[in-house]
């Protein structure tokens, strides 16, 4: 398992860096990261930001 920021607006930045530059889908990169995608998505969920599939990022 990859270390991933904990604070969770780093880890927005990081999550939505690694999507761009590198995963075409959030699953593709919670197996890479070893993190649960449900897991991932609330801990983005408690500041608002939500994955969005078209644009493979969380706004």
């Amino acid at each position: 398992m990859r270390t991933i920021p904990q604070d969770p607006f780093m880890l927005l930045s990081y999550v939505n860096t690694q999507l761009r530059d590198f995963y075409s889908s959030l699953e593709e990169l919670c197996q890479a990261i070893g993190m649960e995608q449900k897991e991932l998505e609330e801990k983005l969920r408690a500041i608002d930001y939500h994955y969005n599939q078209q644009r493979n990022q969380f706004v």
